[in-house]
């Protein structure tokens, strides 16, 4: 398993100062498996009074997948769910035909001074299931598959990998794993999914003979396996899965295969029409800049 593409993000500033480096959508590559969006925020610390609060925003045509390596945030939604979201959980939220999310600092942390560190990821729901009824799913950590194949530890967040199946459901082909590899070991990683990819987090490691930097999300030849080895101790995302059914369109919050649906859904939200959070009057608005057909 040779790395086929090297993706280095670009950094983003989502308000407030909330920098995020973007993986995916990206000139290279669009999607890998079902994943047509990577962000990597932190690690950064977050200073009482600082203002880090993703306000109500909506979807459609995808899910959201959120995973904290350090830290915490207050998920609330348009269907009433309110819940706090901790290191090695997976929060799965589809959108299906529209939903309206907020990601918020936790009261208790508003005075404190904290790490916020992780990996918000979109999938693109499949066609079938575009105009499905939204939904939200939260999985603690203690209920996900966690296992060591020598001194690594493999947490098995979404699919089936290494023999395992994790418990979140999904609507397509999916694999999201966790690895936490000590300095100097190696782990064989056996072919997991049609299409798969492995995201440095936090330093260099080798793929076979190839140095893949942190920060790099390397797509790989998912037709056999490879030979990891982290130099120093490190932690890695690998991400696949099935490739889509066909061609996205992106536009801001918005994933369909039909152009038209993503203006019909911009003109929902500039009519405050895709639902609200109790109790939250906040809203990011529409960019100016209008989708086109």
């Amino acid at each position: 398993m040779s790395v086929v593409t090297e993706i280095r993000g670009h950094q983003k500033d989502l308000g407030g100062g909330f920098r995020v480096s973007r993986l995916l959508p990206s000139l290279e590559r669009q999607s890998v498996g079902p994943f047509v969006f990577f962000d990597h925020f932190g690690p950064v610390s977050v200073e009482p009074g600082s203002n880090f609060d993703v306000r109500p925003h909506p979807h459609i045509g995808l899910a959201t997948v959120t995973y904290l390596f350090e830290g915490a945030m207050m998920h609330r939604d348009s269907l009433g769910n309110a819940q706090r979201i901790e290191p090695g959980a997976i929060n799965w939220m589809s959108a299906g035909r529209g939903i309206v999310h907020s990601e918020r600092r936790p009261e208790d942390l508003r005075t404190k001074r904290y790490v916020a560190h992780g990996l918000q990821l979109w999938v693109a729901l499949p066609r079938e299931h575009e105009e499905s009824a939204p939904s939200f799913a939260h999985t603690p950590a203690e209920q996900l598959p966690s296992f060591r194949d020598g001194p690594v530890e493999v947490r098995l967040l979404v699919g089936q990998a290494f023999g395992r199946r994790s418990p979140v459901v999904t609507s397509s082909p999916t694999v999201y794993v966790a690895l936490s590899m000590p300095a100097g070991s190696s782990l064989l990683l056996p072919t997991i999914a049609n299409q798969l990819a492995l995201y440095a987090v936090d330093a260099d490691v080798v793929v076979d003979e190839r140095t893949v930097p942190r920060g790099v999300l390397a797509v790989l030849d998912a037709s056999r396996p490879a030979r990891l080895r982290a130099p120093t101790a490190a932690r890695i995302a690998l991400v696949g899965g099935d490739p889509l059914d066909g061609r996205r369109f992106l536009w801001w919050n918005f994933v369909s295969s039909r152009k038209e649906r993503i203006v019909e859904a911009a003109d929902a939200w500039a009519a405050r029409a895709m639902g609200a959070i109790e109790g939250d009057t906040e809203f990011i608005p529409l960019p100016e800049k209008r989708p086109e057909l």
